[in-house]
């Protein structure tokens, strides 16, 4: 058994290992089209020029490996390791793995749905952690805020986090830190999967025990 948090630590050294080589090795605009996630590609072949180009089906996946700079990568590692080791302790390490890989395919399926024709390789982690954002304001967030008439208090505090959340990312985007385009519907993708996963997951972890 893996010691709690070892998983989210896992998943967030590789990613800061090779999205930094990508970097500092200056093959960052290669790889995003090689290995970001693009909508277009759906329609017929891959762009002209990239031979070496992951399978499509996995570019949801390997496209959380990639971020535009320095601050793209450190602001989704510290949301990733604050609410991934929280999370973790709950849900365990084969919890905080689920999630983040069906966050990573649901963010690409709604951001495909939004713009299925776009060019623009979709490139970050930050759908993947929408989704353990999503988790921990289920999981955490039941006394976290108050109720606004008839709406629970659990509801304002997810609807509150996602707003944060998204809104911090278009600020970077807005900035240009990072050369970052935000993907709004892979941001929405990630977070409600990660609403809808909690509480089975939870309960999955507690009938394996």
């Amino acid at each position: 058994m893996w010691r709690e948090g070892r998983a989210t630590a896992a998943i967030a050294a590789t990613t800061v290992l090779v999205s930094a080589l990508l970097i500092l090795s200056g093959t960052l605009p290669t790889a995003a089209v090689g290995w970001g996630f693009i909508p277009l590609r759906f329609e017929g072949a891959p762009p002209p020029g990239h031979l070496f180009m992951a399978p499509l089906w996995l570019t949801p996946l390997s496209a959380t490996l990639i971020h535009g700079g320095w601050m793209h990568l450190g602001f989704n590692i510290l949301m990733f390791v604050y609410c991934g080791q929280q999370t973790e302790r709950v849900l365990g390490a084969g919890g905080i793995v689920v999630l983040y890989l069906i966050g990573a395919y649901a963010a690409a399926a709604v951001q495909w749905s939004f713009e299925p024709l776009s060019a623009q390789p979709m490139i970050g982690a930050s759908g993947a952690i929408s989704a353990i954002i999503g988790a921990y304001a289920i999981l955490f967030g039941q006394r976290r805020a108050k109720r606004l008439g008839p709406i629970p208090a659990y509801i304002m505090h997810v609807a509150w986090l996602a707003a944060s959340w998204i809104g911090i990312q278009l600020l970077i985007g807005l900035a240009g830190m990072g050369g970052v385009s935000v993907a709004i519907g892979a941001h929405i993708g990630g977070f409600v999967a990660g609403v809808l996963l909690a509480r089975p997951l939870l309960g999955w972890r507690y009938r394996r025990a």
